[in-house]
């Protein structure tokens, strides 16, 4: 029988940080004398900081369905022809899955583009897929700190978070990532947000349309409410106590959702944290990571 193994399937849109995230999280196990693998599934990645255990370009790459005559794809339509492609051919998938030990971990950075989680099949088609190789999922939604400190935006980015988490069917962790390039205003802005009252902050901060559209708010206020996705987690790559922070949060949801009493990631002592269920992983406190200064 398969062993259970682990993976994350790290989502969010283009320019969030998702390949960045990956390499930093491999870059901090490898510190703490673990291994995690990456798998690259973005046909239209360009560069990244890590070493891929798979690399979908291998397979497909955007240019070869834009540059076919007969297909005559644009960017986003030749992204969704690569995903279905690889969706079709996910035994290319194996040899990378059977280089994953059970102590080990693997990443899945995955493309941008908002309809691959929306509405089209194919990364439900993955998740699938994986599930039947025994991994236990989580779904790491990346979203840009810089562009959530605005109401309006804010609850633009759940929807999208959202619509993911209904369509994957995945434990779901929110992560603000890029925290390092926020001014020190900015980052007192922030703490408004990480664990947000929608309803105050639409009618403190949302403009002249929160008043003429208060019923709508209301309406989308108790929406996301009823799915709990309110809670971010903070992502700063300079500092390692919130990667180690945010890779115990994603790894509670993990053995939750395998019905895991505990998992212990341990490296020589140094990069330790106790996983219990959900809710009982690590309480972020926001002045850890948030260095406001004088």
């Amino acid at each position: 029988s398969l062993q259970t193994r682990y993976a994350q399937l790290v989502i969010g849109p283009a320019g969030s940080g998702k390949s960045t995230y990956c390499a930093n999280l491999q870059r901090h196990a490898e510190a703490c004398r673990r291994r995690i693998l990456v798998a690259n599934l973005d046909p239209a990645a360009e560069h990244f900081d890590y070493q891929p255990v798979a690399d979908v370009r291998d397979l497909i790459q955007v240019h070869d369905a834009m540059e076919d005559s007969e297909l005559a794809f644009g960017p986003n339509g030749g992204l969704v022809f690569c995903m279905d492609y690889l969706a079709h051919n996910l035994d290319w998938l194996d040899n990378a899955l059977d280089a994953v030990a059970e102590d080990e971990y693997l990443l899945l950075d995955c493309p941008g583009q908002i309809e691959l989680y929306c509405h089209l099949p194919v990364m439900r088609q993955i998740v699938d897929y994986l599930q039947s190789r025994e991994f236990r999922l989580c779904s790491v939604f990346v979203l840009d700190s810089q562009f959530l400190v605005d109401p309006c935006k804010l609850v633009s980015g759940l929807f999208a978070a959202l619509s993911a988490m209904v369509n994957l069917e995945l434990p779901h962790v929110n992560l603000l990532s890029k925290l390092d390039l926020l001014s020190r205003a900015q980052k007192r802005q922030l703490t408004d947000y990480l664990e947000p009252d929608l309803a105050h902050l639409l009618a403190e901060h949302g403009g002249p349309l929160s008043a003429r559209y208060a019923g709508l708010n209301a309406a989308v206020v108790d929406l996301i409410d009823s799915y709990s996705l309110v809670r971010f987690v903070p992502f700063d790559v300079s500092d390692e106590q919130c990667v180690t922070d945010a890779l115990l949060q994603e790894r509670d949801y993990e053995a939750a959702e395998g019905g895991a009493e505990h998992e212990r990631v341990n490296g020589d002592g140094d990069c330790e944290g106790e996983i219990g269920a959900v809710g009982g992983g690590p309480q972020f406190n926001v002045e850890d990571h948030l260095d406001f200064g004088s």
